[in-house]
């Protein structure tokens, strides 16, 4: 299936409230629907399986899972019902940029960001209990979020490339992120731009998102042209964006509530991953969540290698046919 040839739907939530206790008024949700939805007897899409995205990514960064996404394959779009959503705090969704807040925009958490969603697929689309969610990298925070505390919405999870908790060098590459765009002499000047501390801060994480061996076979020219060719793309964005939403994820821990969590889960990692090495990330979560599935693979682009689940379609396939 084209995923890339869907457009995007929008709708307007009428108010949300923040765990601080902001309300917003009237927040935009960008997001994509496709497959073939089921009802139960009241009228709710019970066969819905919601996408999250990753830290860059929006409602059309389903594509990463595309290989696995069909008739016939593990996702299969006769069987099931797919959304797949910009969330809180991404342009096209309700973000500092887009509601005009910029530096004034409610300090949000991932808890936030997964009780926007489930308002909205609710109030929208007629979807109280998703059968099943997917999260890639940041999306896997809001899945397994989502799955620790409120375990009884969902059959199923599947965590790609992720983790129960930021700490570590993930924690210290967002603090230093932050750091040099909170430094910025104009950080409190929405009226000027603050793309040279965005480029910056977008140049320390470049080095994690392929694997080491991806870089070393690289010359310095090309690393040199690659990382700037990174800044000056993660600069388009508006850095408040950036700002909130690393902000959100440098504070995101569930290690005392990942165990909460009774719906059956598929836990994906990959070997050559520098944001969450399997040792640190999955394998630790596959002994906190019972009963969870553990697939472990190889990338030479790392991280990113998600995008390659044709590597594992019989596992996906099988973890798939339960439901």
């Amino acid at each position: 299936m084209e995923i890339e040839s869907i457009n995007p739907e929008y709708y307007t939530l009428d108010n949300f409230t923040f765990i601080n206790g902001t309300t917003l008024e009237n927040l935009t949700v960008e997001y994509l629907t496709f497959g073939t939805p089921s009802y139960d007897d009241e009228g709710n899409i019970n066969n819905a399986i919601i996408y999250f995205h990753g830290t860059s990514g929006n409602y059309a960064s389903i594509k990463r899972i595309s290989e696995a996404v069909g008739k016939g394959l593990p996702f299969d779009t006769d069987k099931f019902f797919f959304v797949s959503l910009s969330t809180l705090g991404t342009p096209g969704t309700n973000s500092p940029s887009t509601s005009k807040l910029f530096n004034k925009y409610p300090e949000y958490t991932v808890l936030d960001m997964v009780n926007f969603n489930k308002k909205f697929l609710k109030q929208a689309l007629k979807i109280k209990k998703p059968l099943g969610l997917i999260g890639n990298s940041m999306g896997g925070f809001e899945a397994l979020t989502w799955a620790s505390k409120y375990p009884d919405d969902i059959e199923f999870l599947i965590s790609l490339v992720s983790s129960y908790k930021v700490g570590g060098q993930n924690y210290i590459l967002g603090k230093v992120m932050n750091d040099i765009i909170e430094t910025d002499p104009n950080f409190n000047n929405p009226d000027k731009e603050l793309k040279r501390s965005l480029k910056l801060s977008s140049k320390a994480m470049y080095s994690f998102g392929l694997s080491r061996q991806y870089y070393m076979d690289l010359s310095k020219e090309e690393i040199n042209n690659f990382m700037d060719e990174f800044a000056v793309e993660d600069s388009e964005e508006n850095v408040y964006d950036a700002y909130y939403r690393n902000k959100a994820s440098i504070n995101y821990d569930l290690s005392n509530e990942v165990s909460n969590i009774t719906a059956r889960t598929l836990i994906i990692a990959i070997y050559e991953d520098q944001y969450f090495p399997p040792e640190l990330d999955a394998i630790p979560m596959n002994g906190l969540i019972n009963d969870s599935k553990l697939i472990i693979y190889n990338s030479y682009i790392g991280h990113i290698g998600s995008s390659q689940l044709n590597k594992i379609q019989d596992e996906l396939a099988e973890f798939m046919s339960q439901f």
